[in-house]
């Protein structure tokens, strides 16, 4: 990132954070600090509940504890860091800490992406082609979708990062958010942005639309299949084994489409900062209660975990 206007390139970027009301700060710490344990916990429980039961190891757990493991770690880069700046006066970050912040994010929130259209992948093979669901399910095609979605995500990032790296910033370096998000910096820099605008929108249309109509297609499929048992109870219960999966996905999405799919000139900064709050920090809090409270397994994984704790 090139500086102009006789700014040091040590004095870094300014978070504006959340709010710049004083009065706020301490609330909003403790907030934010609660739902990141929450989150931390929950999601450890989920790992630790699926590698602890062997009934667990199927392979739509095996996404489920990899999804767990990356939503700590899509949360650990965004929120330590807003807390830290929650509490100072300063509210700095480096140009280096704000490129690692911005590859880490897109990299881990990416690879969610990713494996979560797996889960999708996972439901249709299950309810569409149940009797060859252990071929095709298998755990070395299980782990090739893992290390699929990782690569895909992390090239993607190194990609973004350094197209971000090209542009130049001149005196204004307060970031009108509480992470370094592409928008945000976009808006900020003094060079000409609008081939990066389009470079950005079509490479995340790519990276992302793809692992979505994927969700779609598996979705269309297994509607089709689903409508066609003829028991209302079998229907029921085809549905109910994809209930939590498409209500993260909706709610993952939703937030996302809506922060990532819009032009520049549209950008508005606290419509942007409530939407990113949702899929940055709530939806990683959330997604251990929606997984575990609708599901059988992962209730009766949960209550063996904690008598093995006790005992």
């Amino acid at each position: 990132m090139e500086i102009k206007n006789g700014s040091s390139s040590t004095s870094g970027f300014i978070l504006l954070g959340l709010s710049s009301n004083p009065q706020l700060q301490k609330p909003l710490f403790a907030i934010f600090f609660t739902m990141y344990l929450v989150t931390v916990v929950g999601n450890v429980l989920i790992i630790l509940v699926i590698y602890s039961n062997s009934r667990l190891h199927t392979p739509m757990y095996f996404f489920l504890s990899n999804l767990s493991f990356m939503d700590i770690c899509f949360t650990t880069v965004v929120v330590p860091k807003m807390l830290v700046n929650l509490l100072s006066e300063t509210k700095s970050i480096s140009y280096v800490g704000c490129l690692v912040q911005m590859y880490f994010f897109m990299a881990f929130a990416n690879t969610d992406s990713y494996l979560l259209a797996s889960m999708a992948i996972d439901r249709l093979v299950a309810i569409c082609n149940p009797f060859h669901y252990d071929v095709v399910m298998n755990l070395r095609r299980c782990v090739l979708m893992l290390l699929g979605s990782c690569t895909i995500s992390h090239v993607h990032s190194l990609f973004r990062v350094l197209l971000m790296s090209r542009l130049s910033f001149c005196a204004s370096r307060v970031i009108k958010h509480f992470f370094c998000d592409t928008q945000p910096v976009l808006k900020l820099s003094c060079s000409d942005t609008s081939s990066s605008q389009i470079v950005v929108m079509t490479e995340t249309l790519a990276v992302i639309v793809t692992p979505f109509l994927c969700i779609l297609f598996s979705y269309l499929q297994i509607i089709i299949t689903v409508l066609r048992i003829p028991s209302t109870a079998g229907k029921w219960k085809a549905f109910s084994t994809c209930g939590s999966h498409l209500t993260v996905v909706i709610l993952f999405y939703g937030s996302v489409i809506y922060v990532y799919f819009r032009p520049l000139s549209m950008y508005s900064v606290v419509k942007d900062r409530v939407a990113t709050v949702v899929y940055t920090v709530v939806i990683p809090m959330l997604n251990p209660f929606i997984y575990s409270l609708r599901n059988k397994d992962m209730k009766n994984g949960l209550r063996k975990l904690r008598d093995r704790i006790h005992s």
